[in-house]
């Protein structure tokens, strides 16, 4: 287990001191970020926290895991680490 976790089907309009507030009453939140669109700056609807031990973020998986949060029902779960490898881009050209 880790202490970072993923959150999906978030609303668009969430912020970060939204999933802040509601996550602490798990434990201790260490950070949170929400995932936005490089061009547009809107949210993509997920986003990542960081708990202060793995035995909170446990917690905050069985607590909010299918909740409804601002009219959404939560997925949350253990982070995952990228599944691509981090190479650098080659030039194909």
């Amino acid at each position: 287990m880790t202490n970072k976790i993923y959150i999906g089907n978030l609303p668009y309009r969430a912020t970060e001191d939204d999933l802040r507030q509601i996550f602490s009453q798990a434990g201790t939140v260490v950070s949170v970020r929400i995932v936005s669109d490089a061009n547009t700056g809107r949210s993509k609807g997920f986003g990542f926290i960081e708990m202060e031990t793995d035995d909170m973020a446990k917690k905050a998986i069985d607590q909010f895991n299918g909740t409804d949060f601002q009219g959404r029902s939560l997925r949350v779960a253990e982070a995952r680490p990228p599944s691509r490898e981090q190479s650098p881009r080659r030039n194909r050209y």
